[in-house]
């Protein structure tokens, strides 16, 4: 079966019976195209008999592919990887439009997608064989054996910074491990999972395998209080994670994986290279608009470097460029809607009430040809205090805290001083310092002197940071999170 990307949501934005179709519901919510602020489709929202109906067409459709060996199902996520590499830049630019971010961005967001289809391809047949082994007997004629076997149909509930590979995060791991899946993307950007659907029928996935139904906090929890879903993986806030778990629990006891957000800390030692040190400050915080949960907002700089570090990352931000995100120059895109802007723009707002000093940026822009965009200026903000509010809780925009501190004991300190556990990064030539600071740092992902690593596992340490844990942990097997480390082999001495 051949793929072609659609022009426009015309068709719908549900995915279920192997087809892009919609449904006829009481209430609707408007699609907005980030890089224009325009209004592009009107999508009706499931309630709980719509998503018990499309929950069944799944669980019809399980066993047939439960049934197949992990090398068969891995042969239709092979597809699907050359699909997407057959239609990369058509994937990248509708990303675009779904979530505003730079297509430069996008690009890399869709090659990783086809990577981790390829991926889970592969580990599939190693991770489900099952293990053996003999029993104590007279005649050494007594052995088990276990069997991985699917857990039936999971829930899917994704987040909006990263609607097509956040997809694939999920429902790769789900079903090279022989599942169904219902997928419920953010109603922020919904259009990248029934591409995703369009794609794995041409691959050869069976109808029912894979279904995408819409909607807000309502759907989410039909999807959740459905007693024929196994598992649900969410993304996304505190809060709404919070529900999910209690969901989740009212009807039957269901797994759940949580990834719920961070404040992550980026700590830049005296004797760091200050170059690179700049270069992973703005990759932490600016990249994706800085809409991504291991952001590292806070960067703790040594006292002797504050002010070459502060004048160096102002000049070299001059250069930042915030526009329409389909220009190849353009490295900050469009934030993902009016609200979310508005919030990003009152945490900078309410820090300057309380003394906080803004060095640049942190104003609505209006670029030329999208004036009508959701575009953030980025901010850099210092003469901050570790209780304030901007300090204290995820923003989720791009904006960088410039925190000073005199010594390791004090920087280690405040950095674990967070309801957040789920990333940290350090720059710093002392290889021995590296892994003492790291083993200390309550986080579950520890860069050294790299941020925001597109293959790293996510762990986690501290409550509002659950962990990913790389899903083939959870839907292949079961595993208890780690602290996981990464440090290049090229660092200095």
């Amino acid at each position: 079966m051949t793929f072609e990307v659609v022009k426009d949501l015309s068709a719908g934005l549900y995915f279920f019976n192997g087809k892009r179709q919609t449904i006829q519901g009481s209430e609707t919510f408007p699609v907005y195209e980030a890089r224009s602020g325009e209004v592009v489709a009107q999508c009706p929202s499931a309630d709980a008999a719509h998503v018990d109906k499309i929950v069944d067409l799944a669980a019809e459709a399980q066993p047939q592919w439960g049934r197949l060996t992990p090398i068969e199902r891995g042969k239709v996520l092979n597809r699907v990887a050359d699909l997407i590499r057959q239609h990369l830049e058509e994937l990248a630019v509708w990303e675009v439009k779904t979530n505003g971010k730079p297509i430069t961005e996008a690009r890399i967001d869709i090659e990783a997608s086809a990577d981790m289809f390829q991926f889970y391809a592969g580990v599939a047949p190693a991770v489900l064989k099952g293990d053996y082994f003999d029993l104590p007997s007279e005649n050494q004629t007594r052995f088990a054996y276990t069997r991985r076997e699917p857990l039936g149909v999971v829930g899917c509930i994704g987040a909006w910074n990263y609607p097509f590979l956040l997809c694939v995060w999920k429902i790769a791991p789900a079903l090279a491990g022989g599942n169904a899946v219902v997928f419920k993307p953010s109603p922020f950007a919904p259009a990248s999972p029934v591409l995703l659907g369009e794609l794995l029928k041409a691959a050869g996935l069976p109808d029912g395998v894979y279904n995408v139904v819409q909607g807000e906090g309502k759907t989410g929890e039909a999807l959740c209080l459905n007693e024929k879903i196994a598992k649900v993986s969410f993304t996304g806030s505190v809060g709404t994670g919070k529900l999910v778990q209690q969901n989740c629990a009212k009807r039957s006891v269901k797994p759940v994986t949580l990834e719920l957000g961070g404040k992550s800390p980026l700590i830049i030692f005296e004797d760091a290279e200050i170059s690179n040190a700049i270069s992973a400050s703005i990759l932490a915080n600016f990249f994706n608009q800085g809409e991504v949960c291991t952001n590292a907002t806070r960067v703790f700089v040594h006292n002797s470097l504050v002010e070459k570090y502060t004048g160096e990352l102002l000049e070299v931000l001059k250069k930042l460029q915030v526009g329409d995100p389909l220009h190849e120059e353009t490295k900050v895109g469009a934030t993902i809607n009016e609200p979310h802007l508005k919030r990003v723009l009152g945490f900078v707002e309410r820090a300057q009430a309380q003394g906080a000093k803004v060095l640049r940026g942190g104003q609505r822009v209006h670029p030329e040809g999208v004036e009508k965009g959701f575009y953030f200026d980025p901010a850099v903000i210092t003469n901050l205090k570790d209780d304030m509010e901007i300090v204290k809780d995820e923003i989720f925009g791009a904006v960088l805290l410039i925190l000073p501190f005199e010594d390791e004991a004090e920087v280690i300190q405040r950095a674990n001083n967070t309801s957040y556990g789920l990333a940290a990064g350090l720059y710093t030539k002392d290889v021995g310092r590296a892994h003492r600071v790291a083993a200390k740092l309550q986080a579950g992902t520890v860069g050294t002197k790299q941020q925001n690593q597109p293959y790293e596992i996510f762990g986690c340490k501290i409550t509002y940071a659950l962990g990913m844990l790389v899903e083939h942990t959870v839907w292949l097997q079961n595993s208890k999170p780690a602290q996981f480390l990464s440090i290049p082999t090229t660092i200095a001495m």
